[in-house]
């Protein structure tokens, strides 16, 4: 299999599961391209992904930056339309129908089994993240550190990376 059609292949599958935003999948996407495609490694795949989370705009611009990583300009086509096309396409039809239906009571018993799922997605890629970037047990800590002031203050994320680089650089 060509390394685009690869590509077109896993974002397009991996478009259709992102229920609760596209850092759900940042497992099975690291999996993809780190283990099965062997297109890099998880240190720089986590490089492309905090790159991507500095930089404006949506928080799945991690996939481009795969794309470019793997195949250059062809890469960043064929990933984006794979990644955005059919979940835009999906979206556009559910909506559709989840207006339709929106007094029925089932609408709020799937609502609520989603909301479990999306957390658990996201906290196995903060997991992922952490285990490709913690190669030492100080690591660790300044990153259980910069978590809990996330989940605890109002700081801006940049405020909070930055001060974590710091902390790194400072004590390593």
């Amino acid at each position: 299999m060509s390394t685009l059609v690869a590509l077109a292949v896993i974002f397009t599958q991996l478009s259709l599961l992102a229920f609760g935003g596209g850092n759900t999948i940042l497992p099975e996407m690291q999996r993809q391209v780190v283990e099965v495609h062997r297109w890099m490694s998880a240190q720089d795949f986590t490089a492309l992904f905090a790159l991507a989370q500095a930089a404006p705009g949506p928080n799945m611009m991690v996939v481009p930056l795969v794309g470019w990583h793997v195949a250059g300009w062809s890469g960043v086509l064929v990933s984006s339309l794979a990644k955005f096309g059919p979940s835009s396409i999906l979206t556009g039809i559910v909506l559709g129908l989840w207006r339709r239906f929106k007094d029925r009571p089932w609408r709020k018993v799937v609502q609520a089994g989603l909301v479990p799922m999306t957390v658990g997605l996201v906290t196995a890629s903060a997991f992922l993240i952490t285990e490709a970037t913690t190669t030492e047990w100080l690591l660790g800590v300044i990153t259980a550190a910069v978590a809990a002031l996330s989940v605890r203050t109002k700081l801006h994320p940049l405020w909070l990376l930055g001060g974590g680089a710091l902390a790194a650089l400072a004590l390593l």
